[in-house]
C-alpha cells in the first residue's frame, strides 16, 4: 500500500524553539513510521531572531513561499529581547504576524486541559474536569495595526483596534462549529468590553447574529475582566471561547497557568486552506541548551496539528485521528504516573526523555493494533 505523503514545514525558531520542535519531530516521525496509511515529510527552515541578527532578514521569502505550499507548519518561538527591529518592537511579529495574515489564519485555537498529576496553583476541586478552548481572532482587533499605526515623531503613538464583520462573522461560526464537534457542554462564550466600547458591542452583535443560525446551541457573555476572574475560579465550566485577538492573547497565558504553566499549552493558528502549530510560550533563553525545556506543549501542537489535517484529508483522517489520540493518552499517562516530567513540573526529566516516552508509546499504540 502506498502512503499518503504530507508534507510539514518546521520552524524551529528561537531559544528553545529547536529543542522543544525536535521532539514534536520525534513524537511524529514515530507516528509516520508506525502506520499504514500516511507519511509525514519534515522540511526544516530558518527564521527568527537568530536569523534576523545574521542576516537583516526574520523570514526569507523563500521560506514563506515554502510554508504556503506546505500541508501543515509546525513552529518554535521566535524572539530575543536583545534583538528588535527598527521600531523597537521585537521580530516574532514580522515572523508569526507575516504567516497569519498572509496565510489568512484566522483562527486562534488554544486548548486548556488539565491533566491528572499535575500541580497547579488552582485548587484541585476547582481544577479538575477543566477542558476546554479559546478561539482568538487572529487577523484583526488591536493587532490589525501591526506596521500600520500611527507616529508623530517622538510624541504619539497609536494604534487602532479593528473589527469586522466578515473577521468576527468566520471566527464565531468555527467556534460554533468546534462545540459542536466537540459534543460537550455545547457552549459557546463570547468575552469583550462591550459595555464602554462600540468595536466590542460590534462584536457581540456578530457573535449573536451568527449564534442565531445555531438553534440548538447555547451562547453566554462575558466581559473580558469578569472572564480573567471566571477562568481561575471556575475553569471547569467552559467549554468553547470567542474573543478578539488582543484579549484572547492575553488570557491564554493566565488559561496556561490554571493547568500547570506554559509548557503544558499547546496552540494553532488556523485558516481555510492552512495551519500552524506551535506551542503558546516563548523563546525561555535562559534555559535553551540545558535539556531541561518542557516539549509538552510542542507535542500537543502536534496532536493539534494531526487532528487539523485529519478534517483536510479524510481518506486518512483514521489514522491521522489515531495518532492524535495515542498523543493525547501518552501524555496523559506520562503526567499521571509522574516518571517523566521535566523540572518546571517537579520533576528531573529531561526534554529528550519526555520525548522518547511519547514517541515510544505512539508507536506501540500502532503496533498493538496490528498485531
Amino acid at each position: 500500500m502506498t502512503k499518503k505523503k504530507l508534507n510539514v514545514a518546521v520552524l524551529p525558531g528561537d531559544g528553545i524553539g529547536p529543542e522543544v520542535v525536535g521532539e514534536a519531530v520525534k513524537v511524529l516521525q514515530a507516528f509516520s513510521d508506525a502506520n499504514d496509511d500516511v507519511q509525514l515529510a519534515f522540511a526544516w527552515h530558518k527564521g527568527g531572531a537568530g536569523h534576523y541578527r545574521d542576516t537583516g532578514v526574520v523570514l526569507d521569502d523563500e521560506v514563506f513561499d515554502a510554508c504556503a505550499a506546505a500541508d501543515a507548519i509546525l513552529f518554535g518561538a521566535a524572539g530575543y529581547y536583545d534583538v528588535r527591529l527598527p521600531d523597537g518592537t521585537e521580530v516574532e511579529g514580522a515572523l508569526v504576524f507575516r504567516l497569519r495574515f498572509n496565510l489568512n489564519l484566522y483562527a486562534g485555537v488554544r486548548p486548556i486541559k488539565y491533566y491528572e498529576g499535575i500541580n497547579t496553583p488552582v485548587k484541585p476541586e476547582i481544577i479538575e474536569g477543566t477542558d476546554y478552548v479559546l478561539i482568538r481572532e487572529s487577523t484583526e482587533g488591536l493587532y490589525a495595526s501591526w506596521g500600520a499605526g500611527a507616529r508623530v515623531r517622538d510624541e504619539l503613538v497609536s494604534d487602532n483596534c479593528i473589527i469586522t464583520r466578515a473577521g468576527t462573522t468566520r471566527v464565531t461560526d468555527f467556534a460554533f462549529k468546534l462545540a459542536q464537534q466537540r459534543q460537550q457542554k455545547n457552549l459557546v462564550t463570547c468575552v469583550d468590553k462591550s459595555n464602554v466600547l462600540p468595536s466590542y458591542a460590534f462584536f457581540r452583535k456578530v457573535f449573536d447574529d451568527v449564534a442565531s443560525t445555531y438553534p440548538d446551541m447555547n451562547k453566554n457573555y462575558l466581559y473580558v475582566d469578569a472572564a480573567a476572574l471566571e477562568l481561575v475560579l471556575h475553569p471547569n465550566k467552559f467549554d468553547v471561547i470567542v474573543t478578539e485577538n488582543m484579549f484572547g492573547d492575553i488570557l491564554s497565558d493566565l488559561m496556561a497557568a490554571t493547568i500547570g504553566g506554559m509548557g503544558l499549552a499547546p496552540s494553532g493558528d488556523i485558516g481555510e486552506n492552512h495551519g500552524l502549530f506551535q506551542p503558546a510560550h516563548g523563546t525561555a533563553p535562559n534555559i535553551m541548551g540545558q535539556n531541561i525545556a518542557n516539549p509538552i506543549a510542542t507535542i500537543l501542537s502536534a496532536k493539534l496539528m494531526l487532528e487539523w489535517l485529519a478534517s483536510k484529508h479524510t481518506d486518512s483522517s483514521a489514522a491521522l485521528l489515531k495518532g492524535a489520540n495515542a498523543i493525547d493518552a501518552a501524555v496523559e499517562g506520562l503526567l499521571r504516573d509522574g516518571d517523566t516530567k521535566t523540572p518546571d513540573l517537579g520533576g528531573k526529566a529531561g526534554t529528550t526523555d519526555v520525548g522518547d516516552v511519547v514517541a515510544a508509546f505512539v508507536t506501540d499504540a500502532f503496533r498493538h493494533a496490528t498485531a
